[in-house]
C-alpha cells in the first residue's frame, strides 16, 4: 500500500523592493499592494537613509516580513526568502552611481551587486530631478546597468528643488517590466 501524497501549493514567487530615500518613498505600499495582487509575496529592503522615510510597522503588517536594512549578523537566520526578482523603487541618483560602480556599502547595495552574478531579474524605477539626471555619471551608470541586463523604468525627473512627479510615478510598472522575464506559476 502507498502513502498518499499530499500536494503543496505551489511556491509563489518572491519580490525584494529596494526603497531609497526620497519624498514618495513613504508609497512604496502601492507596489506591494500591486505585486501581492499579482500572487507575490514581497519584502521590502530600505537603504539606511530609506528607512526614515517609511512607515515601519505598516510596512511589516502588510509583507509580513521585516524590513531589512542593515547586514545581519553571523549565523542569524535570513528574515526573508531568497529573492526571484528586485525591483528598486524609488531609485535615487546616489543608490544608481554606486550599484553601477559595484559600491557595496549598504545591504541595499550588496543586494543588488550580488543580484547580477545571481541572475536575478531586477527593475529601476528612477525617482530624481532633471539636474541630478543631466550629470554625466548618471548617464554613464545607467548605460552600464542596461549593459547588466538591468530593467529600467520611464519616469521623467522632475524639476530641481520642487520635488513632485509623485502623480507621475507608475509603481505598478517594476511588475511591467519584470513580468517578460520571471516565469511564474500562478
Amino acid at each position: 500500500m502507498t502513502e498518499p501524497t499530499t500536494k503543496e501549493p505551489p511556491k509563489k514567487p518572491f519580490l525584494y523592493v529596494v526603497v531609497c530615500a526620497c519624498g514618495i518613498a513613504g508609497d512604496v505600499g502601492k507596489l506591494i499592494t500591486a505585486t501581492q495582487e499579482r500572487n507575490w509575496d514581497v519584502g521590502v529592503v530600505a537603504t539606511p537613509q530609506g528607512l526614515g522615510f517609511l512607515d515601519t510597522e505598516a510596512i511589516e503588517a502588510q509583507t509580513g516580513y521585516p524590513i531589512r536594512s542593515a547586514w545581519r549578523a553571523p549565523g542569524e537566520a535570513r528574515p526573508l526568502p531568497p529573492a526571484d526578482a528586485i525591483a528598486v523603487a524609488p531609485a535615487t541618483f546616489n543608490t544608481v552611481n554606486k550599484w553601477a560602480a559595484g559600491i557595496s556599502d549598504t545591504l541595499a547595495l550588496g543586494i543588488l551587486c550580488e543580484a547580477y552574478g545571481m541572475g536575478i531579474p531586477t527593475a529601476v524605477l528612477p525617482y530624481l530631478n532633471s539636474a541630478q539626471a543631466a550629470h554625466p555619471a548618471y548617464r554613464r551608470s545607467f548605460e552600464h546597468l542596461r549593459q547588466m541586463d538591468v530593467l529600467i523604468g520611464s519616469y521623467e525627473p522632475h524639476r530641481p528643488k520642487v520635488g513632485g512627479g509623485a502623480d507621475r510615478y507608475r509603481w505598478e510598472e517594476a511588475l511591467e517590466l519584470l513580468a517578460p522575464v520571471v516565469c511564474v506559476a500562478t
